[in-house]
């Protein structure tokens, strides 16, 4: 049993309130105590007889603490780049222009499917540890680029497998299959839906958590989405959904009527549509990096007027983004939809563990997971200045990461 003491915090955010000069006791990988220095027990009933006896004691020189940042929308599994795609975009080509010039997600998927298992694993790993070395401890991770049954779920089995290397932070796997048809099955959309729908209790042996499809105007119809997420729900798989087109799609009120653990995106999202997901109790992901041109935005203060839980993601994709940084995306969330700086922290760390189902995180309480991070600040507004603010120590389960 390993007992480590965490003190001189200048300030502790704890995910329901802040403490000055606060201390945190951890026992093996739970919270035992965290609170005001100054109340600091002698002992810890069940945990230590004598706080002089602890194992490691940190000086953490004043420095701010939060629980490590959970991204809740990923997809790190892919091989390549699209770097001449999105110079392409930013400079006003349409998407049938990208695809014509061999771009597009087709082009991920071909460059995906003959990389070797080695090359994959190893792009993947790099990208896993850096989300940790910047601060979030729990990464949510769709697959998507691979679109064939041994493919996607070798991607799974990849993932499962890299959450337990050291250095790596917890993943939540996401099995998406239906992230666009495969050019195979071009002309047998049916052949395919109905595929990805036999797939599913696979996936959940293999090590899945979640069940996604990408509902949108060139992806697939809310009727297909809805097939695919009941065979998902079926297999016990989290049904989560893309919802990220205009209400015409029907995916927010599809995500409502299912009660999906989370509705992502929401880009362009209707009152109607969120009033819907209010009284379902949909919690929804919100990616500030794909809505930061200001053309397309999720309607961020009528969700959380309306108590719908928020949570924030990257939106890591080789076709959007290659952000690993969650302040960074904290600082965007500030920044391009308006939340506070509370609002925004609070969705990177409650709000992310309200939409993965995990209660064992997001917040510095005893029996949470000692997940905890430093940061080279002395305030949480520190995050609406600082974009990309670097932690000073990052804690995953009470044991330190090397950063």
């Amino acid at each position: 049993m390993t007992i480590r003491l965490l003190t001189n915090i200048g300030r502790l955010w704890t995910g329901a309130e802040v403490w000055s000069n606060a201390a945190i006791v951890t026992q093996d990988d739970r919270i035992a105590w965290v609170g005001p220095a100054s109340e600091l027990p002698a002992s810890v009933p069940g945990v230590i007889q004598d706080i002089v006896d602890v194992d490691h004691v940190e000086n953490l020189g004043g420095a701010l603490v939060t629980p490590g940042l959970i991204d809740a929308h990923t997809h790190p599994v892919y091989a390549g780049n699209r770097w001449a795609e999105l110079a392409m975009r930013s400079g006003g080509s349409s998407s049938a222009e990208i695809v014509a010039a061999g771009g597009g997600i087709a082009s991920t998927v071909t460059v995906t499917r003959g990389t070797d298992p080695w090359t994959l694993c190893s792009g993947v790993r790099e990208r896993l540890s850096s989300w940790i070395r910047a601060g979030a401890t729990t990464v949510e991770a769709k697959t998507g680029y691979h679109l064939t049954r041994d493919g996607e779920l070798a991607d799974v089995r990849l993932l499962r497998s890299l959450e337990g290397e050291p250095g790596m932070p917890r993943v939540h796997v996401t099995f998406l299959a239906a992230n666009a048809l495969p050019p195979e099955y071009f002309g047998r959309r049916a052949d395919y839906v109905d595929a990805v729908a036999s797939w599913c209790a696979d996936a959940a042996a293999a090590g899945a958590d979640s069940i996604d499809v990408h509902c949108d105007t060139n992806r697939f119809s809310s009727r297909e989405a809805g097939w695919i997420l009941g065979k998902g729900r079926a297999a016990g798989l989290l049904p989560r959904l893309h919802a990220g087109g205009d209400s015409r799609t029907g995916a927010a009120l599809l995500a409502a009527e299912l009660g999906c653990a989370s509705a992502d995106l929401l880009l362009e999202a209707t009152d109607d549509d969120v009033a819907a997901l209010a009284q379902a109790g949909v919690a929804t992901v919100l990616c500030p990096a794909l809505a930061s041109d200001g053309r397309r935005l999720p309607p961020v203060r009528t969700l959380l007027d309306k108590g719908v839980p928020v949570a924030l993601g990257s939106g890591h994709a080789p076709g959007a983004n290659g952000i690993t940084s969650m302040p960074l995306v904290i600082s965007l969330a500030i920044a391009s939809l308006g939340m506070s700086v509370a609002e925004a922290l609070r969705a990177a760390t409650v709000g992310g563990a309200q939409v993965l189902r995990a209660p064992d995180r997001g917040a510095m309480a005893r029996g949470r997971l000692a997940d905890i991070v430093a940061w080279d600040a002395d305030h949480e507004g520190a995050f609406g200045w600082s974009y990309g603010m670097k932690p000073i120590r990052v804690w995953r389960g009470g044991e330190p990461v090397a950063l």
